[in-house]
C-alpha cells in the first residue's frame, strides 16, 4: 500500500473517520486506556459509540460539531474532542459541554443515583498551561485542604500536542506514542512506534485507505481549507479590533461566540438523550442567534421528558 504523507490527524473529519467508526474502536480503545490509565485489569476492552454517522452534506455547516462520544461497558460516558485554534475559552467551554452531558444521562423522574461517570478529553493544538511543562493535565472535584475526592464522575483530561513535539527521544508510554502520531509524526520513527502498538498500526490503516478514497479525501481537504480560513479569519478580527478598539465590534463578537457555544451545548445534549430523533430539532436550535432564546431553552431543556417535551421548550423559547 503506497504511504499516504502529510496528513493531518486532527482534521476534524480524519480524526472521526478514525477513531468513530466501529472499524476504528481498537484504535479509540487503545487510545484511550493510554490516556486513562485504568489499574491492571480494569482496561477498556470494549465500548458503544454514541455518535451518528457522519453526513457529508453538513460538513461545513457553522457549528458542526465532530468530537467522539463514547460509553464504556460500565456506563460511564467519554467525550473526545480536538481543539486546534485557542479560541480563549477551553476552560468554560469544556465545563459547559461536561455539565450539558452530565445531565443528559437523566431521563424525567429518574434517580440522581443513576447518574455515571463523565469523561471529557481535550486534545488541544495550542499551549493553554503555559507555564507547566506536562502535557497531560488531569483534573477531578476535590477538598481544597485535603485533596479528599468528592466525587469520582467528574473527570476532564488536556493533553497539548505542541509540548509533546518539543520531546527529542523515543516514547516511554503509550500515550506519549499515541500523541507522537496525533502530532502528525511520520516516516521511520512512525514505523517503529506502530510495531510496538497495535492500536496505532490500526489507526495507521484506516487512514491510509481513508486518504486513497477521492471523496474521503475531498471532504478531508474541504475541512482542512475551512479550519485554514477559520483561523486566519479569527486572527484578521482580532488585529482590526485591537488597531481599532472597536468595542462595539468586540462586544458584538462576544455575543455571536457566546450563542454558537450554547447552540451547541444544546444540540450535544439533545444527541446524548434523544439520539438521531433529535437531528431536526437540533438543526432548528442552530437557527436560533439569540442569545437570550438560547439561554432560556439551556434552562429548560433538562425537564424535558421526551422529545415531544423538548420541541415545546425549544419552539417556546423561539417566539
Amino acid at each position: 500500500m503506497t504511504e499516504i504523507k502529510n496528513i493531518n490527524r486532527t482534521n476534524d473529519y480524519a480524526f472521526k473517520r478514525i477513531f468513530g467508526s466501529e472499524e476504528g474502536k481498537e484504535a479509540l480503545i487503545s487510545f484511550l486506556n493510554a490516556c486513562l490509565k485504568p489499574p491492571p485489569g480494569q482496561e477498556l476492552v470494549d465500548l458503544e459509540l454514541l455518535d451518528r454517522e457522519i453526513d457529508p452534506e453538513h460538513m461545513l455547516e457553522r457549528g458542526a460539531r465532530l468530537d467522539l462520544l463514547a460509553r464504556t461497558e460500565i456506563g460511564a460516558i467519554i467525550n473526545v474532542e480536538v481543539q486546534v485554534a485557542n479560541q480563549y475559552n477551553i476552560d468554560k467551554r469544556t465545563m459547559f459541554y461536561w455539565a450539558g452531558l452530565y445531565h443528559g444521562e437523566l431521563t424525567s423522574g429518574q434517580d440522581f443515583s443513576k447518574l455515571c461517570k463523565t469523561v471529557t478529553i481535550n486534545i488541544l493544538g495550542f499551549d493553554w498551561f503555559r507555564s507547566d511543562k506536562r502535557y497531560h493535565h488531569i483534573f477531578h472535584v476535590r477538598d481544597d485542604q485535603t485533596g479528599e475526592l468528592m466525587s469520582d464522575d467528574l473527570e476532564i483530561h488536556f493533553l497539548e500536542l505542541e509540548k509533546i513535539k518539543q520531546m527529542k527521544r523515543r516514547p516511554a508510554d503509550d500515550l506519549e506514542s499515541w500523541m507522537m502520531y496525533l502530532s502528525n509524526l511520520e516516516g521511520a520513527e512512525m514505523e517503529a512506534i506502530a510495531m510496538e502498538n497495535p492500536g496505532i498500526r490500526k489507526a495507521l490503516t484506516i487512514e491510509q485507505a481513508f486518504m486513497q478514497s477521492k471523496k474521503e479525501r475531498r471532504i478531508y481537504e474541504l475541512i482542512e481549507k475551512a479550519k485554514r480560513d477559520e483561523i486566519s479569519a479569527l486572527a484578521g478580527a482580532r488585529a482590526e479590533g485591537e488597531a481599532r478598539g472597536e468595542a462595539r465590534g468586540e462586544a458584538r463578537g462576544r455575543a455571536e461566540g457566546e450563542a454558537k457555544m450554547a447552540q451547541e451545548a444544546i444540540c450535544k445534549y439533545l444527541e446524548v438523550k434523544f439520539g438521531e430523533e433529535s437531528q431536526c430539532l437540533q438543526e432548528q436550535v442552530k437557527k436560533i442567534s439569540k442569545l437570550e432564546a438560547l439561554n432560556t431553552i439551556i434552562n429548560k431543556i433538562f425537564t424535558a421528558g421526551s422529545l415531544q417535551d423538548a420541541h415545546a421548550i425549544v419552539d417556546s423559547a423561539a417566539k
